[in-house]
């Protein structure tokens, strides 16, 4: 049986096709272009049955992802987080099946570990040999420490604002860092120009097509979690929306393979209120965002003024009856606290932000009491020491507890 059954690139929007064997970046139409498989082969050869005895991580589902030789897998283990029921929480919002699949856990400490893994190997296959990306910081981590790992040169630059955490996590790696007084808009713009004077491969947010194909493995994981049954809704903290794109499209690749069935799941982008352009879009029914000036937000991974993918992303909710949602950072922080609590999860703001969003779903009616509802916390709390304000009671030797 093959390892993989990729079959070709092809454009959302002009339907062109590329091939998978040769480095690609974006459509000439300036669309980025998605990995499309030879769903009859699979449907062949591979059942749910098969995978229970394989490895717990997303390359047990590598029938279904872009890697053709096995000996280009570069891993650090990533996948398989768990998928866990929050009863109190749940209590607390009046929510009987409120779960949280947990990012937190990867290698890297988010969700960007899976987009990393499958980018970085399909880079080392297609035979890279020095990628380049601007970053709010996870993503960069991610991509620099798995490139390490395949012997890949990389270059990354990123707000001068992004957590300190990440910024250490690349430098260590041995990567070139280089920090901009800027957004990530603004680093954009200087990878773009360094891509074209130095020959480099740029994975920028969906301007090369793997790594949609890593973040993907959530929503099979969520899938497989459920007995391949469907949760009714998925909330998801959007900045790139890579991840978003990436469970759409895989529990529909699910859905062709006769896995699952019924209704794909509502599908909820949340996004902070200082940077907000997918919400405007999806408010106005419109199919592109704009750029969104002078963003600011606590959630720095979702402070993403313009995304290539937009109208993706904004796909994926029209076509699932989802909807879009902005919460403030004051909202976003008090259910950081919330969460912890009440679970013993210390998430991430942007995690924070998609719970906050699943209770203001719940309150306005949206979202019913008794339905299966999943949040995803694309990373650990521990990364964004400075969200947390404390102010412990310092005690001297040999003094008493207080009552």
């Amino acid at each position: 049986m093959k390892y993989s059954y990729v079959s070709h690139l092809y454009c959302p929007k002009c339907s062109s096709t590329y091939s998978t064997k040769d480095q690609q970046q974006l459509c000439t139409c300036g669309s980025p272009l998605l990995v499309a498989y030879d769903m009859e082969g699979i449907k062949k050869n591979l059942t749910p049955d098969h995978l229970k005895d394989r490895k717990p991580d997303l390359w047990r589902y590598h029938e279904l992802l872009p890697v053709e030789d096995e000996s280009n897998v570069v891993s650090l283990g990533e996948g398989m987080t768990p998928l866990v029921h929050l009863p109190r929480l749940g209590d607390a919002m009046s929510l009987e099946n409120l779960y949280i699949k947990d990012e937190g856990l990867v290698p890297t400490g988010s969700f960007k570990a899976r987009g990393a893994a499958v980018g970085v190997s399909k880079a080392k296959e297609l035979g890279v040999e020095a990628l380049a990306m601007p970053t709010n910081g996870n993503a960069g981590a991610a991509w620099a420490l798995y490139a390490a790992r395949a012997g890949i040169r990389s270059t990354i630059v990123m707000p001068e604002d992004a957590p300190e955490i990440t910024r250490n996590e690349v430098a260590i790696s041995g990567a070139d860092l280089y920090l901009v007084n800027g957004l990530i808009s603004d680093a954009g713009k200087i990878v773009g120009s360094a891509v074209k004077d130095q020959e480099l491969y740029d994975v920028s947010t969906l301007k090369e097509p793997y790594r949609i194909e890593g973040k993907k493995t959530m929503g099979l994981e969520i899938a497989e979690q459920f007995g391949f049954n469907m949760p009714d809704v998925i909330l998801y903290p959007t900045g790139g929306g890579v991840g978003l794109i990436g469970i759409h499209k895989a529990l529909k690749e699910l859905r062709t393979l006769g896995w699952v069935k019924g209704d794909l799941p509502r599908l909820v982008a949340v996004q902070a209120s200082g940077c907000a352009p997918i919400v405007k879009a999806w408010e106005a029914g419109e199919r592109e965002s704009e750029f969104w000036h002078d963003s600011e937000t606590k959630a720095f991974g979702i402070n993403v003024p313009k995304a290539l993918g937009d109208f993706l992303v904004l796909d994926a909710l029209y076509e699932t009856d989802g909807c879009a949602i902005a919460i403030d950072d004051t909202e976003m922080l008090r259910e950081q606290k919330h969460v912890a609590n009440l679970e013993g999860n210390f998430v991430c703001p942007e995690g924070a932000a998609a719970f906050a969003a699943a209770r203001r779903l719940r309150e306005n009616g949206w979202i019913a009491e008794d339905e299966k509802v999943v949040v995803l916390n694309t990373g650990a709390g521990i990364k964004y020491p400075d969200t947390v304000d404390i102010d412990p009671i310092m005690l001297e030797k040999g003094d008493v507890l207080p009552k």
